[in-house]
C-alpha cells in the first residue's frame, strides 16, 4: 500500500509552518548542550602563584627596584632560568615554558608567577621552582645591580580549579548557538506565496459598460 499523496506533502508542509523563532531556539539548545559537554569532558585546570620583590641595596633606590622587576619578571621564562627550575619542579623545561606566566606592576617592584596544571600539586611546584631559580639567577648579579630578589609568598596548592565550570561554558555555547541561529534567521531565504494570485481582467460587459459611462 502507498502513502497518499497528501499524506507525503504533509512532512514538507509541518516544516514550512515551524516558527522563524525555532532556528534561534534550537541554536540555543544544541550551542548549551555541546558547552556543557565540553566543561563536563575537559580536565579541570589548577593555577598557582609566587611572589617574589626586588628591594635596593645600599646605593641604589626604589626607582631602580622597580626598573629590575619590570627586567625580571621578562628573563622569568627565559631558558637559563627554566633549566634550573626544571630540577626542583621536576618536569622539563618545555612543560614550564608552556605552563608557566610571568606578570608585573608597573607600581610596585614585584613579579608574580603563574603556573597552570591538572595537578593542583604539580602547579604549586612549578610556580615556587621558577621563583627560587629566577631569586638566584638575579642575587648573582646583586653586586652590580645593587637590587636584591626576595620571596615575598610561596605559591600554596590551589584548592578549587581556575578553569571554567561546565555551567558557565554551557552558558558560552548556549550564547554562540544563539548567535548563529540569529543569523540563520536572518539570512533565510523569503518564502514567497505559491499559487500568486493572477490579475483580474474585467470581462467584456464590465468593460462595455464602462465605456458606455465616458
Amino acid at each position: 500500500m502507498t502513502d497518499s499523496p497528501i499524506r507525503g506533502h504533509a512532512a514538507p508542509a509541518r516544516a514550512r509552518s515551524l516558527p522563524p523563532w525555532s532556528l534561534l531556539a534550537t541554536g540555543v539548545l544544541l550551542g548549551g548542550a555541546a558547552g556543557g559537554a565540553y566543561g563536563v569532558v575537559k580536565p579541570p585546570v589548577y593555577t598557582a602563584t609566587s611572589y617574589v620583590v626586588a628591594v635596593p641595596t645600599e646605593g641604589s633606590d626604589p626607582q631602580s627596584a622597580l626598573g629590575f622587576a619590570q627586567a625580571y619578571g621578562r628573563v622569568a621564562t627565559q631558558v637559563a632560568v627554566l633549566g634550573d627550575a626544571q630540577v626542583w619542579a621536576g618536569v622539563p623545561v618545555g612543560t614550564l615554558k608552556k605552563s608557566v606566566r610571568t606578570e608585573t606592576s608597573p607600581d610596585a617592584p614585584m613579579v608574580a608567577v603563574s603556573a597552570t596544571s591538572s595537578r593542583p600539586d604539580l602547579a604549586a611546584d612549578m610556580a615556587n621552582a621558577v621563583s627560587r631559580a629566577l631569586t638566584r639567577h638575579a642575587n648573582d648579579s646583586e653586586g652590580s645591580t645593587r637590587v636584591e630578589l626576595r620571596q615575598f609568598a610561596r605559591a600554596p596548592r590551589p584548592t578549587e580549579a581556575s578553569s571554567a565550570s561546565s555551567t558557565v561554558t554551557g552558558l558560552v555555547g548556549a550564547a554562540a548557538g544563539g548567535l548563529l541561529g540569529g543569523l540563520a534567521l536572518l539570512v533565510r531565504p523569503r518564502r514567497t506565496p505559491e499559487n500568486p494570485p493572477s490579475a483580474s481582467v474585467p470581462g467584456p460587459a464590465l468593460a462595455a459598460d464602462a465605456h458606455g459611462q465616458l
